[in-house]
């Protein structure tokens, strides 16, 4: 691989996924949504471009591959679900321009991607403790168990979710969203858990790296968390990583109960925003993520390093702007 486009650069993962493909010599284009001087990471690609939303499918398809096909681009590296849907629909266009779609499989991609089928499939499979999750157009509110959480089936970061204390909430929820779009899901007290997983479908290799988040943003992304090791956990991960057939790094999400016991809320099946904290606790997931693409054995696991890791938030000047006249 001697050229990588890299989407989403302004999201949380794109530090890393762009340092480390620079480490191991690979040329990467960055993309995204927002100008060049919006996007700090922008300076530490090759070449930045504008895109349009993903959601203008065809006119964000037509000039990503304008962009591919001017850059000589060997592969995509895909950072948010939007554009991961995207492309998972349109992986022909790719293979006719020659490009690598870094993503696991259609049919996995179509599972992770939703949240009913996902915990049907694992309830099918007895694997991950899956959390409870029912079509909100089919559940009965009067007997749903209150508090109660409300989300999109196929959606991220947090968008669209909605806590629900009661049934006069959830009658009122439901006169403005359209429940054929939700799922239902009991409430848990308890801590996230968030698992880096790296397997690479043609060797079963597998690497599991996890960590519990102690501060997170509003759409769900960790800012000060600890890394650890839990041998049942990840054996639980590779179980469920196999059985979805995983190539690449994804990540799955679990929350850990005040009784102890983990139950798998999703899988994301792209990095994580916090993929740097298992790269800093010892596994590169994002050079053997590319290695699941490229022919080449990804590492072996041999444990990670616990560890509690913050982040902080760094400013940069991206552009000068002249005084009119000058």
């Amino acid at each position: 691989m001697k050229t990588a486009l890299v989407t989403a650069i302004g999201s949380f993962s794109a530090d890393i996924v762009i340092k480390n493909l620079k480490n191991n010599g690979i040329r990467v284009i960055g993309c995204d949504i927002y100008p060049a001087e919006w996007i700090a990471d922008a300076k530490s690609t090759d070449s930045f471009y504008q895109v349009p939303y993903a959601t203008q499918e065809s006119s964000y398809v037509s000039q990503m591959l304008s962009i591919c096909d001017g850059e000589k681009v060997d592969a995509i590296i895909v950072l948010t679900d939007v554009e991961a849907d995207v492309w998972n629909r349109h992986r022909e266009e790719l293979i006719a321009h020659s490009i690598t779609l870094c993503l696991s499989g259609e049919e996995t991609m179509l599972l992770c991607r939703d949240k009913r089928k996902m915990s049907s499939f694992l309830l099918e499979k007895g694997l991950g403790n899956p959390i409870e999750t029912v079509n909100l157009l089919d559940a009965d509110i009067e007997a749903i168990p209150y508090p109660a959480v409300v989300k999109p089936y196929n959606g991220r970061s947090s968008q669209g979710l909605h806590y629900v204390s009661s049934i006069e909430e959830m009658k009122s929820l439901l006169t403005f969203c359209e429940a054929e779009e939700f799922v239902v899901q009991p409430f848990y007290k308890g801590s996230i858990i968030t698992v880096d997983v790296v397997r690479q479908e043609t060797t079963g290799e597998c690497a599991v790296i996890c960590r519990k988040e102690l501060l997170r943003t509003g759409n769900g992304a960790g800012t000060s968390v600890l890394v650890f090791s839990n041998d049942t956990l990840e054996a639980i991960c590779r179980e469920i990583a196999e059985a979805l057939n995983i190539n690449g790094c994804v990540n799955f999400e679990f929350i850990e109960g005040e009784d102890g016991i983990y139950r798998m809320l999703e899988c994301n099946p792209r990095f994580s925003g916090g993929v740097e904290f298992s790269c800093l606790a010892g596994y590169d997931c994002v050079t053997n993520h590319i290695r699941c693409f490229t022919g080449e054995k990804i590492e072996p696991f041999q444990g990670i390093t616990s560890m509690y890791v913050a982040r902080k938030y760094e400013e940069y000047i991206t552009k000068i702007v002249e005084k009119e006249g000058e």
